[in-house]
């Protein structure tokens, strides 16, 4: 057992101090989770759509109580954090409503008098999740899982242990069973003998490529799946003929929400020379207009960075970009775990505002002449999460969205997550769907039935 201390970003004061659990402790949890699904797979949909529900009402009905320990613990602007509760609770309903038919026996005809695919809960599924969405990341493997019959143990990021506790707290108080769902607070040293254990059976990670690589590879050599959701270097495609006030908006909050600490964040902004110099100008002109302060005051659009380790990351990449041949337009400056909004002009493919993940509120512009330029720019990265097209023909754009090497595109929009729709990347981006009905099927056996 060791102590884990959680500190506020923005203060720097201790929030409070976490013991972890024992190799005892871990033992146990997961011996009674696996005992807690024997009885849950055999619970009906019906059962697990009033208790999904009920999540979905506790987290409305004390979204700012749980909103202000994500703030505590990563420094989430406050509204932006009451925001992400308010969307667990979507996929929660949204799970609780779609469930039962996505999961109906898909009959197939053969020979046979019948035949058909059941779609089976896998028993206990282990969580590996980041700090950056607290709340979302969990839920959007939560709800799923628990609605398809499987139970779940979360390994979270060890300095959002309270959010992670909260969490635990949201099933129990809407009336899950224990041990259907329960927060491991482990060091990241433990996740390894944890995936091994006979009990887990599957583990899906949301976080950094050496991580999904490292939980992969134990997770390989005990034959065990695994879903990963890993990094992105999203590009934001602006086309001449876009509707530039549009974009403009779009852009800021696809690049700045959240303090730019998104996977799916526009981290790479790619303008058509065409309009460059006036796009530019204009986004530089709002950036400065983001409010950045005190995450707990709802008017804070940019809060800190989660640690401060990070912000200096952040800050070595600007600054060697800058180093590189780039251009400051503004920002580029650091405060302990606080940077400022960051815009770089003239960044090429070879600089690491460019090359690298940006995990802060930093961005690069890219111009170009023509869209197989930009298409190609847009592929020049080992990730493929998604990309961002802005332009007023959306027929033409179609036609180019299979050029792009990613897991999602989207038109005249930002990308994000949908409980609807499948989520997930390709390339260095991981692998595996989270969401809609592809999601709710990763961890289920497709049992083959035959009657003859």
């Amino acid at each position: 057992m060791s102590e884990i201390k959680s500190i506020n970003p923005y203060n720097g004061k201790l929030i409070d101090t976490f013991q972890t659990h024992t190799k005892e402790e871990i033992g146990r949890i997961l011996t009674n989770a696996d005992r807690r699904f024997r009885s849950w797979r055999e619970t009906t949909f019906e059962h697990r759509t009033k208790l999904m529900h009920t999540v979905a009402l506790e987290l409305r009905n004390n979204k700012e109580q749980y909103a202000s320990q994500i703030t505590y613990e990563m420094g989430k602007p406050i509204s932006q954090a009451i925001a992400e509760v308010e969307k667990c609770a979507w996929v929660c309903d949204y799970y609780a409503g779609n469930a039962r038919q996505q999961l109906t026996n898909e009959v197939i005809a053969t020979d046979a008098k019948k035949s058909y695919v059941s779609f089976e809960p896998m028993g206990v599924i282990l969580a590996v999740m980041p700090w950056n969405y607290p709340f979302w990341q969990v839920f959007r493997f939560a709800a799923p899982a628990l609605m398809a019959g499987n139970v779940g143990v979360l390994k979270h990021a060890s300095n959002v242990f309270g959010s992670a506790l909260n969490i635990e707290k949201v099933f129990l108080r809407a009336g899950f069973p224990e041990y259907c769902f329960t927060s491991l607070l482990v060091e990241k040293e433990k996740v390894k003998e944890i995936i091994e254990n006979p009990v887990v059976k599957a583990v899906t990670l949301t976080g950094s490529g050496p991580a999904g690589a490292s939980v992969a590879k134990t997770a390989g050599e005990n034959i065990k799946k695994t879903v990963l959701e890993l990094g992105g270097n999203n590009a934001l495609i602006v086309l001449k003929d876009c509707d530039m006030e549009a974009t403009l908006e779009t852009c800021l909050q696809a690049r700045f929400q959240n303090t730019g600490q998104s996977c799916i964040a526009g981290k790479r902004l790619l303008l058509d020379e065409a309009i460059a110099d006036e796009f530019l100008s204009r986004l530089v002109r709002k950036v400065k207009k983001l409010k950045s302060g005190d995450p707990r005051d709802p008017d804070t659009y940019i809060g800190t960075l989660a640690r401060e380790d990070l912000a200096e990351e952040l800050e070595f990449q600007v600054q060697k970009s800058i180093h590189m041949g780039g251009t400051l337009e503004t920002g580029g400056k650091r405060s302990g775990a606080y940077f400022e909004p960051t815009i770089v002009s003239g960044v090429t493919s070879d600089m690491p505002m460019f090359s690298e993940e940006t995990f802060g509120p930093a961005l690069s512009v890219t111009t170009f002449s023509t869209i197989d330029e930009a298409i190609a720019l847009s592929n020049r990265s080992k990730f493929g999460l998604g990309v961002s097209i802005f332009t007023g023909d959306e027929e033409a754009a179609q036609n180019w969205i299979h050029q792009f090497e990613e897991g999602a595109v989207f038109i005249n929009e930002l990308v994000k997550s949908d409980p609807r729709l499948p989520f997930g990347g390709i390339k260095e981006s991981g692998y595996g769907r989270e969401l809609s009905a592809h999601g709710i099927k990763e961890f289920v056996n497709r049992k083959t039935v035959y009657i003859k």
